[in-house]
């Protein structure tokens, strides 16, 4: 079988017109819960342009992370050589930036601070204080994927983006810091190089989707982004232009897909259909005399089933999730700084009344977010289901553009964190 698929593979490899060099492309690869999603983008200094798609239903993934690699591995490939056709290129030697979640990500502030002796502040004062805010001691399993500086203080002056060229006597930094399990990392990246890929970084996905969604304005005035994808809620706060706060919650569509499954007595394969069809997040508004037929197991015949009472339990699973991301907001103490409201993207976000639930409960203005600030195959990728895929894309578009990936290539660092371990 095994044999075969690969015969198949290189077949279809072969087919495909080589059109682009390899330093134009970057790949966004969305390895998700109950999909994955390849996205193909051609980068300018100026645009990101969508030239290839793949998207094929995920095996071998529980709540973001990977529980059989073959089965990932397989998925993988299927969604890549979709891209690959639609592109006319070969993927297997171009930059990939491929999306991480689970509840195995942990999010915190860290503060860093460097004497400067009334000097002028220079790149390696930067580089140094971040150093410092980054030196904190994290449990022996997780290692740091993301340090994202939020702000900077010369002296008592405080607010400030670009210190360089200031005079004073200390630098301080405060920089949010995200790590993630060494294992749940090891396994994402070597499905990914199984599957004939170079692995450029490992991005959260919540960071990877708020390039898509959130314009500079949102992010200034202080904007929430709930992405809920199948198997996680990815929550990232940002305010006065930075990330605030990141936090993962292990509950997502698929919880609402099989929520119907259990209380239906239906495949979960006929829940979800059931769901995109005749779902929907508020049942009060759901007429009482609407009936759907809903398949049962075995050879019975379907039920009758009134929409509201599928409704009924969508409804109660999407009130947990928000109210959970609710609380979240309240404990970081960020929900007050939040005056551009709430953006709500991922699969999940299609659910109908999604947004008027939202607003009920957390209290402000709510919308859905959609990719933007792309060109090319935009039909294809318009939908909060492609968020992330797109988002990875623009991420990787800016680390291209600025010359610098985290510290060296994904394998190297991970031979780094496995050597502290061991």
């Amino acid at each position: 079988m095994e044999e075969n698929y690969e015969k198949e593979e290189e077949q279809a490899l072969a087919k495909v017109e080589i059109e682009r060099e390899p330093g134009e492309l970057v790949v966004g690869l969305d390895i998700g819960t109950t999909k994955i999603c390849c996205v193909v983008g051609e980068v300018t200094e100026d645009a990101t342009e969508i030239i290839g798609v793949g998207i094929v239903p995920s095996q071998g993934l529980k709540k973001g992370i990977v529980v059989n690699i073959e089965s990932t591995v397989n998925s993988i490939k299927q969604a890549v050589r979709q891209a690959e056709e639609a592109a006319g290129c070969n993927l297997h030697s171009v930059d990939v930036f491929v999306g991480i979640a689970g509840n195995h990500i942990k999010g915190f502030n860290s503060p860093g601070i460097l004497a400067i002796n009334n000097r002028e502040i220079k790149k390696a004062d930067i580089d140094e204080v971040i150093t410092a805010a980054r030196t904190v001691k994290i449990s022996e399993n997780q290692r740091v994927i993301h340090v994202m500086p939020q702000e900077y203080m010369v002296d008592d002056h405080t607010g400030i983006q670009n210190p360089i060229g200031m005079t004073g006597v200390r630098l301080v930094t405060n920089v949010h810091i995200v790590t993630a399990d060494i294992g749940a990392v090891h396994n994402l990246v070597t499905c990914c190089n199984k599957a004939g890929l170079e692995v450029a970084d490992i991005v959260l996905e919540s960071i990877a989707s708020a390039n898509a969604v959130l314009s500079p304005d949102e992010m200034e005035l202080g904007v929430v982004l709930v992405d809920i994808g199948g198997g996680t809620t990815d929550l990232a706060v940002f305010c006065d232009g930075t990330i605030r706060h990141t936090c993962e919650i292990g509950l997502g569509g698929h919880n609402l897909t099989n929520d119907l499954s259990v209380g239906l007595r239906t495949p979960l394969q006929e829940a979800e259909r059931l769901k995109e069809d005749f779902g929907g997040a508020i049942s009060s508004i759901i007429k009482p005399n609407l009936v759907v037929d809903v398949p049962t197991v075995g050879d019975r015949d379907p039920r009758k089933v009134t929409q509201k009472v599928l409704v009924d339990i969508l409804e109660a699973r999407m009130i947990e999730i928000l109210e959970m991301v609710d609380r979240e907001l309240v404990a970081s103490g960020q929900k007050n700084r939040i005056n551009g409201g709430v953006v709500i993207t991922g699969g999940t976000a299609l659910l109908a009344n999604i947004v008027d639930l939202a607003e009920q409960i957390f209290d402000m203005p709510v919308r859905i977010g959609y990719p933007a600030g792309i060109t090319g195959r935009v039909d294809e990728v318009y939908s909060p289901r492609c968020t992330t895929g797109v988002g990875l894309v623009m991420y990787g578009r800016k680390k291209t553009k600025d010359g610098k990936h985290n510290d060296g290539s994904v394998m190297n660092r991970m031979k780094g964190w496995i050597k502290k371990i061991m």
